[in-house]
């Protein structure tokens, strides 16, 4: 940052930056940044109305982000920033990519004059809710951890949001203490499930926007009410840190130990969901390989195949494995993986002939190596069949909802509170 104190603008009091005012060439620099940014927003199709690109081209992303945040970083259009860690060095807290911003809020159908939550709070995208809704509406935000909602209200502050944003420390597992209804709710963490506290304050006509964890893969739900249950009106694909508090829930770990000693960590959902072979040594067995003849174009993302092994795979875990790992022997590999009987098999790519893209495939290890990879190729079949050209619809049925209205083809996920469904279109 350069200073220049005889053209000074008002600046950001973070640590580290109090009292170093902003220059203005800095300010401007930003501002075309800003302005760069909300045109690819607009090119993309992340920002499709006018309120939310007035409110980017307005909010200054580069005031509630740590001191030190280089201005392209701020303006990234896929970067996010992580403002706190734990004592593990995991990411509890952060900013979120301009383009999954724009986006939720696009899936939120936000307009002036209306009162929205915001669950898991920063700062920056209350305040791009606050300018949505205007001085006629309402904007809160709240957050469990008291550190976080400090650093919002000193932003807000500084910015002068703090007359029309309410920021507050709260676990919304509980509900929001002195708030009625609210217009919309946007979650801004992932949620393992949408707890009946939400429903209860979210209006009737109301428009619930959640990262909601489906075995382990996040997709991001615009949600609106129908009868006695919610359905998918959107989704996008994003990642968040994950819940904390009441609502935390922690994946099932099982790590394996590769010849060289590398390891590589299966995560299951659910501790049902771990098979309970024996596989220490299943990283020590010869590989593998079997190849699904489906193809993919460059260029092109295939994470509707990510949904369909979460739901429909058996077994179905994902893989974080170090540098190096004997993974990394097998050509290119995405940490999705079925454990069937002593067998491990994940998803591998190979480039297609004649320049026709990527072929999709499986790896295998264990004694049932052979079974574990015919069924991740059977799933990339059945995706490639029924689900790849098409779009699937969401349900959620809290508990005492009519299940009898569930779709009789629907695939279900049980939650605590209630469960998903997932249904695909009827070719005819």
């Amino acid at each position: 940052m350069t200073e220049a104190p005889n053209d000074a603008v008002p600046g950001p009091t973070d640590k580290g930056l109090a009292d170093k005012p902003i220059s203005a060439a800095y300010a401007e620099r930003a501002g075309e940044l800003r302005d760069a940014l909300v045109g690819e927003l607009r090119a993309r199709g992340k920002i499709t109305s006018q309120a939310v690109e007035a409110a980017f081209r307005v909010v200054p992303r580069e005031r509630f982000l740590p001191a030190g945040t280089p201005l392209e970083t701020a303006y990234g259009y896929d970067s996010s920033v992580v403002t706190k860690r734990d004592e593990n060095g995991a990411a509890i807290s952060s900013v979120s990519a301009a383009y999954i911003q724009a986006r939720m809020l696009e899936q939120a159908e936000l307009r002036p004059g209306m009162t929205v939550l915001e669950i898991g709070s920063g700062g920056l995208n209350a305040a791009l809710i606050a300018e949505i809704v205007g001085a006629e509406g309402r904007a809160v935000s709240v957050d469990i951890d008291p550190e976080v909602i400090d650093r919002a209200a000193k932003f807000m502050d500084e910015t002068g949001y703090s007359s029309r944003v309410r920021v507050l420390v709260a676990d919304a597992e509980n509900g929001v203490p002195g708030e009625e209804l609210f217009d919309a709710i946007i979650v801004t963490v992932g949620a393992w499930d949408i707890p009946p506290a939400w429903l209860e304050q979210l209006a009737p006509t109301g428009t619930l926007v959640v990262p909601l964890i489906m075995n382990g893969v996040t997709r991001t739900f615009g949600f609106r009410r129908e009868g006695d249950h919610l359905v998918s009106t959107s989704i996008e694909v994003a990642g968040f840190v994950p819940m904390q508090g009441i609502g935390r829930h922690s994946d099932t770990p099982l790590t394996v130990v590769d010849p060289a000693g590398k390891t590589v960590t299966l995560q299951f959902d659910t501790a049902a969901a771990l098979a309970l072979n024996d596989l220490d040594d299943v990283l020590r067995t010869e590989p593998t390989v079997a190849w699904s003849g489906v193809l993919f174009p460059n260029a092109t993302s295939w994470a509707g195949l990510y949904v369909w092994f979460a739901w429909y795979m058996p077994g179905f875990c994902r893989l974080r494995a170090e540098d190096g790992s004997v993974l990394d022997e097998h050509g290119r590999w995405f940490p999705f993986a079925t454990v069937r009987g002593t067998g491990l098999a994940y998803l591998v790519i190979r480039p297609a002939m004649q320049d026709q893209g990527v072929e999709f495939g499986a790896c295998a290890f264990g004694r049932d190596g052979k079974i574990a990879a015919a069924t991740l190729v059977e799933q990339i079949k059945a995706w490639n069949r029924d689900g790849r050209n098409t779009e699937p619809t969401f349900a959620y049925w809290p508990t005492g909802s009519d299940e009898t209205q569930q779709p009789a083809d629907a695939a279900v996920l049980a939650k605590t509170h209630g469960v998903i469904t997932i249904s695909w279109p009827v070719e005819e």
